[in-house]
């Protein structure tokens, strides 16, 4: 009887203990599924489906970029969204890419607040990105402005003559090769260019002043490329007001009814990794592609950025 009874608490123990690793199982399947959606859709997987205030962050250099135009369309029609953060910290870049972002920023803004907070440098196309928003939120210590368009190109001809290099071009017409590397830029091509970089250059004054309710006049002085500080910024009314998350969440809450309660919802500032092969690509760009090929050179087309020189 003794016998019996050993032997049946040895078998409650060790079904106790195969209930206690089979919980740990299950939770572990449960991290490695939350992890597995975590990685496919980054943020907060299982907050995203309940109403929140949208962070998205616009780093680094601009340019063409279909992943932020389409995370700009999702937010927009998305209910659960209630309002919207541009987190800006970019020198600048092409200015297409600029007129992207402000594009889609805007069709957000069509139906829901829309705040634009500037880290430590919105300037150029990073400042266009910002006007976009119905508010305008700087630090005193952050870089803004830098109105302007830029085209800058390079000629070897000289050097190629002096390493004994000849070589020929032939166009369909006298602007075809206007710019070109292996001859000097003709007073043609130069004046096309200027006309090309001043006309966007208008358009840029143009949102600025409609936006920040400025005349084109006092925007063209303000217009010279020269970055501001947030405090002159404002000064200038360039931006709404010093601040930054904080102090535009108090503004959602205070002028639009955006509760502070709400939780921030990170949308991911680009694509997840699509399988080894995207992992083996990220990692090489993060390893070379910045150091082999400086950021700026991969630039095409016209160019808002700031650069001192």
């Amino acid at each position: 009887m003794s016998f019996d009874t050993d032997a049946w608490l040895e078998r409650r123990k060790l079904a106790r203990r195969l209930n206690w690793w089979r919980l740990v199982a299950v939770l572990a399947l449960l991290a490695v599924g939350l992890g597995a959606l975590w990685w496919i859709d980054p943020g907060n997987v299982i907050a995203r489906r309940q109403d929140h205030v949208a962070r998205l962050e616009i780093a680094g250099l601009i340019a063409e970029n279909p992943w932020w135009a389409e995370k700009l369309q999702e937010a927009a029609e998305d209910d659960h969204v209630k309002a919207l953060i541009v987190y800006v910290n970019s020198p600048g870049g092409s200015t297409y890419g600029g007129e992207q972002l402000y594009t889609g920023i805007r069709r957000v803004a069509e139906t829901k607040p829309v705040v634009a907070v500037i880290g430590t440098m919105g300037a150029s196309a990073g400042y266009m990105t910002a006007i976009a928003a119905d508010r305008v939120f700087a630090r005193e210590t952050s870089l803004t402005g830098s109105i302007g368009v830029l085209f800058q190109t390079a000629e070897f001809s000289e050097l190629l003559g002096k390493l004994g290099v000849s070589a020929e071009s032939i166009a369909s017409g006298p602007l075809k090769d206007q710019p070109s590397p292996i001859k000097p830029l003709s007073p043609e091509g130069r004046e096309q260019l200027r006309r090309m970089v001043m006309e966007t250059y208008d358009w840029f004054v143009g949102l600025v002043a409609e936006r920040r309710q400025l005349p084109p006049e006092q925007v063209r002085v303000l217009a010279d490329g020269r970055v501001y500080s947030g405090r002159t910024a404002l000064n200038h009314g360039l931006i709404d007001e010093l601040g930054s998350i904080a102090e535009a969440r108090r503004w959602l809450a205070e002028s639009k009814a955006i509760s502070d309660d709400l939780p921030l919802q990170d949308i991911p500032s680009e694509p997840p990794i699509d399988g080894w092969r995207g992992m083996a690509g990220q990692a090489f760009s993060a390893l070379f592609g910045k150091s082999l090929f400086p950021e700026r050179l991969r630039l095409d087309g016209l160019v808002s950025l700031w650069h001192p020189e």
